[in-house]
């Protein structure tokens, strides 16, 4: 296994929008209107450093692990920066791999506060899924939700940490999940009545279940194998709460239901908040403890997977 990267987390903190909107049993929580993102930015990164005992001056980096741009240019982590009264001169940079963007930014925290680069950084992950979403497909329409997370690491010295950490991306899945256009390669001059839908969200969500199914068992096998750990020894798994297939999934890898936590219902897909909302969850609740090694897992765009061993 790879020796843990000595870091902690001090603090975290979420803020989710006071609009709820229902669909059945399933409840989603959504932004009356995109910009009042900024509001919920600092909400929940004030939070994160209240329970860090810390201020934003005390913050050496922030990193903005989102999977969609607040605005085309300047990255989302000045954004970030600005509303949060970060000091001058603190840097700011974005890490983008989807609804795994908090884990790969979280692996990139570990290893810059391993190096000696940084001893305090935050981390802010999270979307406004219904800036993008089309009514006209009812499966993602119905499934998203808006949030932000925010996380302060620095270094610890009593065992926790990243313990392992792996990232893999099969492009053969890149058409699964896309917002087409909206991008450098479409300029925004060419929105037509005729293709405006191609600027929305759109999910093939049968064709993602199967091949994230079908390259996410054997890639936590491989992970497992690799760092020398079996699945007994991970109490307690963080997945990515993609959709309600969530539960199948889980049972293919052998995992009993009360060993991850499944909130689609309560919350629905978060994008890139999915997994540290859900982590922000299990702490408040107790079912994941210091000390407590957890899994971070997830799927994402591309198609990406993300596996994490974190030492809490």
């Amino acid at each position: 296994m790879n020796e843990s990267k000595g870091m902690r987390i001090a603090g975290s903190g979420y803020a989710l929008p006071v609009r709820k909107v229902t669909f059945g049993d399933q409840v989603r929580y959504r932004l009356a209107h995109p910009g009042g993102y900024l509001a919920l930015v600092e909400e929940a990164v004030e939070c994160a450093l209240e329970s860090a005992g810390a201020t934003i001056g005390d913050v050496d980096c922030i990193v903005a692990g989102m999977a969609t741009p607040l605005k085309a240019i300047p990255c989302n982590a000045a954004l970030v920066h600005e509303r949060v009264g970060a000091v001058e001169g603190t840097p700011a940079f974005d890490v983008n791999s989807s609804c795994t963007s908090f884990v790969t930014a979280l692996d990139m925290a570990s290893c810059l506060i391993a190096c000696g680069r940084y001893s305090r950084i935050l981390i802010v992950s999270g979307d406004i899924a219904s800036a993008a979403l089309n009514p006209e497909e009812r499966e993602s329409y119905e499934l998203f939700s808006d949030v932000c997370t925010a996380f302060v690491v620095e270094p610890s010295s009593d065992g926790a940490g990243v313990e392992y950490s792996r990232q893999a991306t099969w492009s053969e899945g890149i058409s699964c999940t896309e917002i087409p256009r909206g991008g450098s390669l479409s300029s925004a001059h060419a929105i037509t009545d005729e293709n405006r839908s191609e600027y929305y969200f759109t999910m093939d969500g049968l064709r993602t279940a199967r091949l994230a199914t079908k390259k996410l068992i054997p890639f936590v096998g491989e992970c497992l194998s690799d760092c020398g750990v079996s699945r007994d020894d991970v109490p307690f798994i963080v997945p990515h709460q993609a959709s309600r297939m969530l539960g199948a999934i889980m049972k293919r890898l052998g995992v009993a239901s009360g060993g991850y936590i499944d909130v689609v219902r309560e919350y629905g897909n978060m994008v890139s908040g999915s997994i540290p909302f859900a982590l922000c969850l299990a702490m408040e609740s107790g079912r994941v403890l210091p000390g407590q090694r957890v899994m971070l897992l997830g799927t994402a765009a591309g198609l990406t997977a993300n596996f994490m061993l974190l030492r809490l």
